[in-house]
């Protein structure tokens, strides 16, 4: 698929406080000493974040934001089920908290090469991807740990001959259903654009069938550190608001495309501090993450 340019973000705010402690550090409990983490021990480690985040301001808000751009009636919609949507979103979208780097590959439109890759991963760094993949692969890669994870009615669409994102249809308990946009990449997107956006209408598409293929099955095995990697950005980024994570999601992959170095990035962060409004603590601890972050020097080796 030929992608369009990508928008580089001139700019990003990072917090002058400390960050809160994470939170769940030790990412597996019992299994000490094994290399390797099972797709199905993954996704359960995934659904236990999921619950803990119930109760960060970023999903809280995220949440609000989506039932009044429906105008969806309390609880006429799961709680539970959006932050899952949201959470593997800010996780496996282009530049997301997962460090996956959108290129063009040529591969099938599933998340298999993306599994390969990872499972040779075992020494992921914050500043390098952990794997490439095209918008229809992060797009499948989405819609197979969501169904995976429990959430249904997420699948892949077509706003364009040659780009892909994600859908994930929902069935409130009373009125129409709803198709939220899910863009993996921000291909054809500005800065704007984010979980839910109104760029691609995804009724012009006539049926989206939900993602049910089996890409990795669940004995597959994964290294333990990337595994330990990814639910430790979960759980330093994930809590944020939708705007702090998309300005950091732009400064991420000018860093991956070398328009920025990550000197830049610390630097530019240093000095917008002191231009901060009041924003919460999620947020905060986000932004000072992400500065410690661009300062860690990449392993000599990630095999």
């Amino acid at each position: 698929m030929k992608h369009g340019p990508t928008l580089v973000l001139a700019f990003v705010l990072l917090g002058s406080s400390s960050p809160a402690r994470c939170q769940n550090q030790n990412s597996l409990p019992g299994n000490a000493g094994k290399t390797t983490v099972t797709l199905a021990e993954f996704v359960t480690s995934l659904q236990q974040r999921a619950k803990a985040l119930e109760s960060a301001s970023g999903m809280r808000l995220g949440f609000q934001s989506l039932a009044a751009a429906h105008h969806l009636p309390p609880a006429s919609i799961r709680y539970s089920d959006y932050v899952l949507a949201r959470l593997l979103y800010q996780a496996t979208r282009d530049a997301g908290l997962w460090n996956l780097h959108g290129r063009i590959t040529d591969q099938p439109p599933n998340s298999d090469n993306v599994w390969r890759t990872w499972k040779t991963i075992t020494r992921p760094s914050v500043l390098l991807p952990t794997a490439t993949a095209e918008c229809d692969e992060l797009s499948a890669l989405y819609a197979f740990l969501a169904h995976r994870a429990g959430l249904r009615g997420v699948g892949l669409f077509w706003p364009t001959l040659n780009h892909t994102v994600a859908v994930w249809t929902l069935h409130p308990a009373s009125g129409s259903s709803i198709r939220v946009v899910v863009p993996t990449s921000q291909i054809f997107l500005e800065q704007t654009d984010d979980f839910d956006t109104r760029k691609f209408d995804p009724w012009s598409q006539k049926i989206i069938y939900e993602y049910t293929r089996p890409d990795v099955p669940d004995t597959f095995e994964i290294p333990k550190p990337l595994v330990d990697f990814f639910l430790l950005q979960l759980d330093k980024y994930a809590g944020a608001s939708d705007g702090t994570l998309q300005r950091l999601r732009y400064v991420r992959d000018a860093v991956f495309r070398n328009f920025w170095t990550p000197q830049q990035a610390t630097d530019d962060a240093l000095v917008r501090k002191s231009k901060l409004l009041p924003i919460s603590p999620e947020d905060l601890a986000a932004l000072q993450y992400f500065a410690n972050d661009m300062q860690l020097k990449p392993v000599p080796s990630r095999r």
